[in-house]
């Protein structure tokens, strides 16, 4: 792989929920790791839902092979948090993740 190409700098979060000492709800995302990746915007789609003007943004992120990271998280980039929707390892040369993304405010 190009380490060239993956010139940005992730976080990768999961989401956690459960209870803090004084048992108190916790509902907050924990970063998992902080890898080099290549971010690619694959489009932009508007529309109009319960009349809210809504706009989805999809990216491709690939970062290098890693087995520990699923649908249920996302990716931080500066302010901008990405959903991941799917995890495509090259599961042949094991060198890279394609991770599916849709741009999002997802925060807790």
């Amino acid at each position: 792989m190009n380490a060239g190409k993956l010139s940005s700098r992730i976080t990768i979060q999961q989401h956690v929920t459960g209870t803090d000492e004084l048992g108190g709800p916790i509902d907050t995302w924990e970063d998992v790791a902080t890898v080099w990746a290549n971010i690619r915007h694959l489009s932009g789609a508007e529309s109009i839902r319960s009349d809210v003007s809504v706009s989805e943004v999809k990216a491709s992120i690939r970062i290098r092979f890693r087995m520990d990271v699923t649908a249920a998280m996302r990716a931080v980039y500066g302010t901008t948090l990405y959903d991941i929707r799917a995890v495509l390892p090259d599961a042949v040369g094991r060198e890279y993740c394609d991770l599916v993304c849709a741009e999002g405010a997802n925060d807790g």
